[in-house]
């Protein structure tokens, strides 16, 4: 009998926040790598609320998963069939693939790379603030924002993956980080990766206020994750000729269809504002230096890889549904 690899694929399209019949665990025959291509074992496997977006039949910078088929995000594992002699068996690599404990890839994958583990560092953490979600936070912080140091930095859902590493970045760069969270929980650990301020949105009935009391003299650069009324509330608080990084908008992605209407775009103009949203990728020329500096700062001490780690291929569902209902801090991970 041939030999058989697993997959979780999309049972049908969620209706709101995604649950567990959203999803089904199939078996499929182990595919063969054809010219060029390899085949990969998955070592550790990428839960991000992009993915949530890819669930929707709706036009996106990714195409939709179509029902059936396994979920698309990202993946490090290991080489263990190779027609490439640039990705030889046994080694490691990071690419955007699918949920499959086996798959083949070509070496047009977005995000291929190889990943070679420093001794002592959990392969895990290459999946996180040592990988996509280091080189996001990295690429949005200083090449869209442009930080620099002594300036004033907000970041949305900062105790999540991407937030959180922005947050000891920035303060890395010399940055004032002002920090926005949604549980008193969260509060006490972005605190101690070193915000300025931690505010918990969900507290206070004036998100606002609050900001405009922690930086007064305005907010030179707004790290989004979150769209929305934040936003809104966000946007006449900018100094002139501030930045406004869009990594994501998480306050819509489980109802897509009837989004929060944005009241003070007119900010935009009024202080010569930038926002611009981004991919990773479309910044491959700085990933090198990205990457250099977040080892360093592993390194210094200065960041602290922040994970929710989940054992079993079987988890990532769960995984998955407890990240889009806010209940996981740092990076969400299921090693395989």
């Amino acid at each position: 009998m041939m030999e058989k690899i697993r997959q979780i694929t999309l049972a049908r399209r969620p209706v709101g926040a995604p649950v567990a019949e959203d999803f089904q665990l199939k078996e499929a025959p182990m595919p063969s790598p054809g010219p060029g291509e390899i085949l990969v074992r998955m070592r550790v496997g990428s839960v991000d609320p992009a993915i949530r977006g890819f669930l929707d039949d709706r036009k996106s910078y990714m195409p939709p998963v179509a029902i059936g088929a396994p979920i698309a995000g990202m993946s490090l594992g290991e080489v263990v069939r190779s027609n490439n002699p640039d990705y030889p068996v046994g080694c490691i690599v990071r690419a955007f693939a699918t949920w499959c404990d086996h798959y083949v890839i070509g070496a047009d994958a977005l995000g291929l790379e190889i990943v070679r583990p420093a001794e002592g560092v959990d392969l895990h953490h290459y999946m996180g603030a040592l990988g996509p979600v280091g080189l996001t936070a990295w690429v949005g912080l200083f090449a869209v924002g442009e930080a620099k140091p002594g300036e004033t930095i907000v970041v949305s859902a900062a105790a999540g993956a991407t937030g959180s590493t922005v947050v000891q970045i920035a303060k890395a760069r010399g940055c004032k980080v002002v920090a926005l969270v949604g549980s008193a929980e969260k509060v006490k650990v972005v605190r101690d990766l070193g915000a300025d301020a931690v505010i918990d949105y969900r507290a206070t009935p004036d998100i606002a206020a609050e900001i405009a009391k922690a930086a007064p003299e305005g907010v030179d650069v707004y790290f989004d994750n979150v769209g929305g009324e934040t936003l809104e509330a966000i946007l006449p608080l900018m100094r002139l000729h501030g930045r406004i990084a869009v990594c994501g908008m998480i306050s819509q992605y489980n109802d897509a269809d009837n989004p929060p209407g944005v009241k003070t775009l007119w900010q935009l103009v009024v202080n010569r504002l930038k926002m611009q949203g981004f991919i990773t990728y479309d910044y491959a020329d700085r990933l090198e230096q990205a990457q250099s500096e977040l080892d360093q700062w592993v390194l210094e001490g200065k960041l602290k890889p922040l994970a929710n780690v989940r054992d079993g291929f079987e988890k990532l569902p769960e995984a998955f549904i407890d990240l889009m209902e806010g209940r996981t801090v740092g990076k969400t991970i299921v090693r395989i």
